[in-house]
């Protein structure tokens, strides 16, 4: 393969090389083909067949190439052959040669490419294998797109030979059509210029629209397809029917109402969904209890003598609960409903694209938005289902401080429950399978939060797996596995937190055929849609991010393309999207971290700052953590940034903004922060990139211009070869 390889990239060096070395493309020129326009017709009238040939054989290979001249050669196909001899010829050897390109670019380059960015481009290749003909039919649509580079990308990916060829050759024939007719009026053409008949101007218009039209023509075709079996109603009740009223469903329709559009939301339990009643509220507010109890043990620290509390975790979990009760107004039927929204509690099921059932109750609307959310996973593990199990659901009915507890999971809700019970007063084990904790953050930040954890008597297990639960009388015990070697772990109360499930059953997606991913959500194109265009999903239903933030980001393009799609689009954009784990310290990112960085294979360069040196760090006794900042080699545009430590997930806002806007470093460094707050430490971060990145060689002259200045003497030549130390 690789001889092969070899020889095919001599061959087509050789051809390329001649093709410019002996300036073959003066005879690809308009002022060529003016020139000998009748000699060739000439020529043509007595070699038929040749002429033919030669032709065919030449645009071949200048395709197969990637040359220019493929334009000018097809205006000569229409001078020479005219409109229906000259389409069929162009349209046949530019396909052919397309495709010779396109298994030249898969032979030569597609391993390597996939090899190395694998990763990056695993959504393209589903996309490619599932709507890839699609892709590629839109693209042939639109000539100004350069032709060679569709050829040589697509090679690239795993779409199919035969696939290539049958969409380019019908993609690519409307544009051959005009072009070729622009060829047959060769003769009263002075110039690229004269192109421009009125009749010529209205093909090059026909050729402009027609991509626009093809579009929607298929977008329609392929929704008919899909929706065949069903019948659209004549008229609709409401413009969306939001299904699930958690932070998605919540922020959907609030965008519907206020446009003034008819919204139904549905909600067959509570509002405000996971993050109000289980999950982002109950959590925060358990935690920062936690964080009080931590800080009276350290009250040396704060140069108090000694500091005592009293407390009962049943009075815990009542705060929990009064927290979770002040905020429920925000998301409460009747502020809804004051907003115009048509609340309504009960079961949905969705029985047509334009259809949805409630209790009996049958809604037509113009979109539907599935946002049902997710709940926790519970790993097949014998035993677990018969134990004295909890999850994130039903954790909040606790009224006794388990005195034994292990956490199933090292993710951010294992690892923040791990520790806030831990402060509370549990013996705590934390078991994960994996290398260690936290493993989508780079590894200092895993070992930085695990040595927190051990310091605070926490036994945390990784690479050990969950074998099973045993009952002995009264007691419980996990079973683990590690190294080849099983042990028991008593518990009184184990939490499983190893993930969330999408819920997408019971309410109609079975019955519309909508798919799902390998990871068992919504299967959801850039704009939020399903297989159905006007059925959208958003929130953990959909994934990839199970995060509140995200899904009222998810909401926002679904509600406004649900509602304004046809005349504008907006694709949903994940790159700057922020979160943190609310652990102490905390742990915040944005954009890439590190290991993603090199998985990508991304040319970059890492700063750090120690919030060890910030002056607010210092007098709050929490100077654990750093910024950890990336960037492309030499360039100061934030690629992503990873915060650890006391307010990480308030510091992350600074480098999501400048992501979100493309403001870099410099700009960060140059903008003015009170003293003395956290933020400084994005600013000394930005710091920290500029003085790495000091002008040495003019900071040198610079420092020769000032002793001139002051009346000094030419310094010798050792002083001036010095490196420049980094100033301000």
């Amino acid at each position: 393969m690789n001889t092969l390889r070899l020889i095919i990239i001599a061959a087509f060096a050789a051809l390329v090389g001649v093709f410019f070395a002996f300036d073959l493309g003066q005879y690809l020129t308009l002022e060529h083909l003016q020139s000998q326009r009748t000699a060739f017709q000439a020529f043509y009238a007595d070699n038929r067949t040749l002429t033919l040939g030669a032709f065919f054989t030449l645009y071949v290979a200048v395709t197969a190439l990637s040359l220019p001249g493929a334009a000018i050669m097809t205006l000569a196909a229409g001078a020479l052959f005219g409109l229906v001899t000259g389409t069929l010829l162009v349209s046949f050897a530019s396909t052919i040669g397309a495709t010779l390109a396109f298994l030249a670019s898969r032979l030569l380059f597609r391993d390597v490419v996939q090899r190395r960015f694998g990763a990056s481009l695993r959504r393209v290749n589903e996309g490619v294998e599932k709507d890839g003909a699609f892709y590629l039919f839109g693209l042939r649509l639109v000539p100004a797109f350069p032709f060679f580079v569709i050829n040589l990308v697509m090679g690239l990916t795993p779409m199919r030979t035969l696939t290539f060829f049958w969409v380019s050759q019908i993609g690519m024939l409307a544009g051959t059509i005009v072009y070729v007719n622009a060829g047959t009026q060769l003769a009263s053409i002075d110039s690229l210029g004269g192109l421009l008949s009125p009749m010529l101007i209205a093909s090059f218009a026909a050729l402009g629209v027609f991509p626009l039209v093809a579009k929607k023509t298929l977008e329609y075709l392929k929704g008919r397809k899909t929706r065949g079996q069903w019948k659209k109603p004549r008229r609709f009740d409401r413009d969306i029917v939001v299904i699930g009223a958690g932070s998605g469903g919540l922020v959907s329709a609030y965008i519907g109402a206020a446009v003034n559009a008819e919204v139904s939301l549905i909600e067959k339990d509570r509002m405000g969904g996971d993050c109000l009643n289980t999950g982002c509220v109950p959590s925060k507010a358990l935690i920062r209890t936690a964080r009080f109890l931590a800080d009276v043990r350290r009250s040396e620290a704060f140069g108090v003598r000694s500091a005592e509390v009293d407390f009962a975790f049943s009075d815990v979990m009542d705060r929990v609960h009064d927290v979770i009760a002040r905020i429920e107004p925000h998301d409460s039927v009747e502020r809804y409903r004051g907003l115009g929204v048509d609340v309504i509690q009960g079961e949905a099921r969705i029985t047509s694209p334009w259809t949805v059932e409630v209790d009996g109750r049958a809604l037509t609307t113009r979109n539907i938005i599935v946002a049902t959310g997710a709940r926790p996973a519970l790993p097949p593990i014998p035993g677990l289902a018969q134990s004295s199990y909890l999850t994130s659901d039903d954790l909040w009915s606790l009224r006794e401080l388990p005195r034994r507890l292990v956490v199933l999971g090292g993710g951010p809700i294992g690892s923040e429950m791990t520790q806030a019970f831990a402060r509370l007063g549990s013996q705590v084990t934390q078991v994960e399978m994996g290398e260690r904790l936290l493993a989508r953050e780079d590894t200092e930040v895993s070992s930085l939060v695990r040595d927190r954890f051990e310091a605070e008597g926490v036994e945390v297990l990784t690479r050990s797996r969950a074998v099973r639960v045993e009952r002995d009388g009264t007691d419980e015990h996990l079973v683990v596995e590690r190294d080849g070697r099983e042990f028991s772990v008593p518990f009184d109360r184990i939490l499983v937190a190893v993930g969330r499930q999408a819920n997408t059953e019971g309410f109609g997606l079975e019955t519309l055929g909508i798919d799902l991913t390998d990871r068992g959500t919504i299967a959801v194109n850039a704009y939020l849609q399903t297989k159905y265009p006007n059925i959208y999903a958003v929130g953990d239903v959909a994934g990839p991010f199970q995060f509140t933030h995200a899904a009222a980001h998810q909401a926002w393009h679904a509600a406004v393309n649900a509602l304004f799609g046809s005349f504008r689009r907006f694709r949903i954009d994940y790159s700057a999207l922020p979160w943190t784990t609310f652990t102490d310290p905390e742990v915040a990112r944005v954009g890439l971290n590190e290991q993603e960085a090199l998985e990508q294979g991304i040319d970059y360069e890492v700063t750090t700052y120690d919030l060890g040196e910030l002056d607010r760090a210092l007098t709050e006794r929490a100077a654990e953590g750093f910024v950890k900042v990336i960037t492309p080699r030499g360039r100061d545009r934030v690629l992503g940034a990873t915060i650890v430590g006391h307010n990480a997930g308030e510091l992350i806002s600074g480098f999501t903004t400048a992501m979100r806007h493309g403001l870099g470093l410099n700009r960060l460094l140059a903008t003015i922060h009170p003293y003395p707050t956290w933020t400084e430490a994005n600013k000394f971060t930005a710091g920290a990139w500029k003085k790495a990145h000091a002008p040495e060689r003019i900071l040198r002259w610079l420092e020769r211009y000032h002793r001139w200045r002051r009346g000094g003497t030419r310094p010798d030549p050792a002083m001036d070869a010095r490196p420049g130390v980094a100033r301000g």
